[in-house]
């Protein structure tokens, strides 16, 4: 049994790539999601039937792998191919994707933790843990030179993102305190991935708490679901999002591949 690999467009596994998403058993968050979209795709073929696809980045990451479930059983041959004939350097993979996690751990490769992967519990967060008399409000570009002025370059592309609505401030009376970010999936219909910048100057005070409060009420007004990511080694990031009741269940792990 023969297969064959051939670069395509995202658009033409497009029906593929909707079956992944619906098999996940957690969503995954924005940092991942670009790194998806940023690759190269490729069509896995069984004579002139596309059976599955992968996905590439930069020539060298592996970010996605997936087959139609009555090719299970020859996953390892064909996966071990596209390993071979790209030379990959590193795989990245959530552990909410088991057929591609139980894959990489076939091979006796690295194991880097790269981030949690955070959803909402729902559970209604203490008034009185929330920051008092700040107001929530979406970004607009005036605002964009004080959000520099407090976050550096935390924030990519910020006159864009500010234009597109995905910027948010929280202001004590005329000082920028923090500072929120929802970006809807490109992936995964009806979720949004938040995140926060708090002011270096009022950090430990619950506005990092109070600003994910916030956003979650904002995706859920939109019909949107609010997840979110910090990097596995953001023990503050990690505390700060557990405390708004968010809970992780998934993590990224990045794989060095060893040949």
């Amino acid at each position: 049994m023969g297969f064959k690999f051939k670069e395509c467009k995202q658009s033409d596994v497009e029906h593929l790539i909707s079956e992944y998403v619906n098999k996940l058993s957690s969503p995954i968050d924005s940092f991942l999601e670009d790194h998806i979209i940023q690759s190269s795709f490729y069509s896995i073929y069984d004579s002139s039937e596309v059976i599955g696809y992968y996905a590439i980045h930069h020539n060298q990451c592996l970010t996605q792998f997936y087959l139609d479930s009555p090719y299970y059983h020859v996953s390892q041959k064909i996966f071990n191919q596209v390993l071979e004939d790209h030379s990959v350097q590193s795989i990245m993979v959530p552990t909410c994707d088991e057929l591609f996690l139980s894959l990489v751990l076939d091979h006796d490769f690295k194991i880097e933790k790269q981030a949690y992967f955070f959803q909402d519990n729902k559970m209604e967060i203490p008034k009185e843990k929330l920051y008092k008399n700040v107001e929530f409000k979406v970004a607009v570009q005036s605002d964009a030179t004080k959000i520099k002025e407090v976050c550096q370059d935390f924030i990519d592309e910020l006159e864009k993102r500010i234009e597109n609505k995905q910027i948010f401030t929280l202001m004590e009376q005329n000082i920028l305190i923090g500072i929120g970010i929802a970006e809807r999936s490109k992936l995964l219909n009806g979720y949004a991935s938040i995140g926060m910048f708090t002011n270096e100057l009022y950090r430990k005070k619950g506005i990092g708490r109070t600003m994910i409060h916030h956003l979650k009420e904002w995706c859920y007004e939109h019909q949107l679901n609010p997840i979110c990511g910090c990097w596995y080694y953001n023990v503050h990031s990690k505390q700060t999002l557990e405390s708004a009741c968010m809970v992780s269940k998934t993590r990224l792990l990045n794989f060095k591949v060893i040949y």
